[in-house]
């Protein structure tokens, strides 16, 4: 079995390592800022997600699979073309955007990263591809009752706005910030420690969008920034 996994993780497109490798960073680090708020009150719930927005895209527990053998589950079966990967790395950066403009927020954590690559990619294919699995076939790829991936979908393009164009300039600016990743991961991979100062220029480096310039505070830097 575990052969068969690390085979999938060798398989997958470039650009879906990159992204898994992303968000697992961004996972991670809003997974310990729950935590640490959960332990700094002493009336919170034992479960840091209780202190989460509810949403249709959080899970009550933390699912077994990872960020990256999930992803790569999706890529092996999903039959979709790379840009669709990027596509819906644009999807869930405007998502994000918007729940700071006024829908409640939502973090992009443990809890919630599954249903939301699941059906951002769903998205993407749907706009991008001519031809693809039906939402039935999404489910099962996702591990998610149909019933439940329907109304994912919807809420995810009710979350979006209904906007799902990408510009040619809005796709470069996203392949740019993956390709800065991948040469990031392949630097990490020489460097034997990292230093504090180049991990917090990251911090700012993977969170573009058409209105990136207009919109500089710290908060909205950090969502699907690493």
């Amino acid at each position: 079995m575990a052969e068969e996994e690390e085979e999938q993780l060798a398989d997958m497109p470039r650009v879906v390592g990159i992204l898994s490798a992303l968000l697992e960073r961004v996972v991670e680090r809003n997974d310990a800022a729950a935590d640490e708020l959960a332990a700094g009150d002493a009336h919170a719930p034992a479960s840091a997600a209780s202190l989460a927005p509810a949403s249709a895209f959080r899970a009550t527990e933390r699912p077994d699979i990872s960020v990256r053998s999930y992803m790569a589950r999706i890529a092996r079966f999903a039959g979709c073309s790379p840009a669709c990967y990027v596509v819906a790395y644009v999807y869930l950066d405007r998502l994000l955007r918007r729940g700071r403009r006024g829908r409640a927020a939502l973090a992009v954590d443990s809890y919630s990263v599954h249903r939301l690559l699941i059906t951002a990619v769903l998205a993407a294919v749907k706009f991008m591809d001519d031809v693809c699995y039906n939402n039935a076939y999404f489910a099962r790829v996702g591990g998610i009752s149909l019933p439940e991936m329907n109304y994912l979908e919807v809420d995810f393009l009710f979350a979006v706005g209904f906007d799902l164009n990408v510009s040619p300039e809005t796709f470069g600016h996203y392949c740019a910030v993956l390709q800065a990743e991948m040469l990031w991961l392949e630097l990490d991979k020489t460097t034997p420690t990292t230093p504090a100062g180049a991990a917090g220029l990251r911090l700012h480096s993977c969170c573009l969008s058409e209105d990136d310039g207009a919109t500089s505070s710290g908060s909205s830097q950090q969502q699907l920034a690493a």
